[in-house]
């Protein structure tokens, strides 16, 4: 296949940050692509088969576009830039840049970090009740907790409830050391730690004493009418029919509800139906005021190997499903 030779023209800073710390980022640009980067000056040159030059250059472009913005080239967004390309989307990763949800106590910004994602924020904004759901590492829980944070800054709700059901992964809550509380703390660590990030520690325990915050288990809903609030369900896929159906008509006026879930890490006891999957079922026809946005292994934006894992396993389960499948006489 005949090779040809492209010329991408950068100022000194944005090709220090495209190149990346020992040119890690055009080496991988290189790797995935099949193609040869080079600095001359300033001067990117590029060369192998035309079409994956024209990829190659076009993730250049956009990688100078972020550093020309004054952000930080990430090797996440590398890798996003990257999947683009290869997909043929005319979407450039640096006009997620944009995009502020809110910052965190240190003042770094959250921002979507997939259009998959950008599109789960904007679902949050516009809609009563919003499904994230998606393989972990996809930034279903941090995202909507930044979203709930910022409309309690913005004074759009009063009070913040993280909930997440208490179901026993393998172990017997009876035998955890502690009173009620410090039993079910392990399964609410990761929403604590979350909103200790985006808000701080101190903040959130001063919001928590006034009740403007409450981490709880799903249980402690129950009987109650949750108005002018952002209530976060967590691991929604842990939940039972019964548990869904009690939460979504807890929802009273003024208040906004994320659930978020991978349907495909469930630890219910085996034969026990997903409230998740039946509330998807159940909901699905209503367009108003109801969101269900899937998040993908594209979207995992935690260390590369975690995607691949993601990936993997979506493939396995593939294959047992098909293996599984009844085979019919002809």
């Amino acid at each position: 296949m005949s090779e040809i030779e492209t010329i991408v023209d950068l100022a000194a800073e944005a090709v220090r940050a495209v190149f990346g710390n020992l040119d890690e980022n055009v080496r991988k640009i290189e790797k995935h692509l099949h193609v040869k980067i080079m600095d001359r000056n300033g001067a990117i040159k590029i060369i192998g088969a035309p079409a994956q030059v024209e990829k190659a250059s076009r993730i250049i472009r956009n990688l100078a576009e972020i550093s020309d913005g004054g952000s930080t080239v990430t090797a996440q967004s590398v890798d996003y830039a990257i999947t683009l390309a290869r997909e043929g989307s005319e979407h450039s990763v640096a006009e997620l840049e944009n995009e502020i949800i809110c910052r965190t106590a240190n003042g770094k910004p959250i921002k979507p970090k997939t259009f998959n994602q950008q599109k789960y924020a904007e679902a949050i904004r516009n809609n009563m009740i919003v499904f994230g759901l998606g393989p972990a590492g996809t930034g279903k829980t941090y995202l909507a907790m930044a979203m709930a944070i910022d409309a309690f800054k913005q004074g759009d709700v009063n009070r913040i409830i993280l909930t997440r059901p208490a179901i026993e992964a393998g172990e017997n809550l009876g035998f955890l050391p502690g009173d009620l509380q410090q039993k079910i703390d392990p399964y609410l660590r990761p929403l604590y730690d979350a909103i200790y990030q985006i808000m701080g520690a101190e903040a959130y325990l001063s919001n928590c004493e006034k009740g403007l915050i409450e981490v709880a288990p799903l249980a402690y809903m129950r009987g109650r009418t949750l108005d002018n609030a952002f209530i976060i369900l967590d691991e929604a896929q842990n939940t039972t029919p019964a548990q869904m159906k009690m939460f979504l008509t807890r929802i009273g006026f003024g208040s906004k509800v994320v659930i978020t879930g991978d349907r495909t890490q469930k630890d219910l006891p085996y034969g026990q139906t997903s409230g998740l999957d039946v509330a998807i079922k159940v909901l699905e026809g209503i367009e108003d005021d109801i969101a269900i946005i899937n998040l993908t292994s594209r979207d995992v934006v935690r260390h590369p190997v975690v995607q691949k894992i993601v990936q993997a396993y979506e493939e396995f389960e593939k294959k047992q499903q098909a293996l599984n499948r009844p085979k019919h006489k002809g």
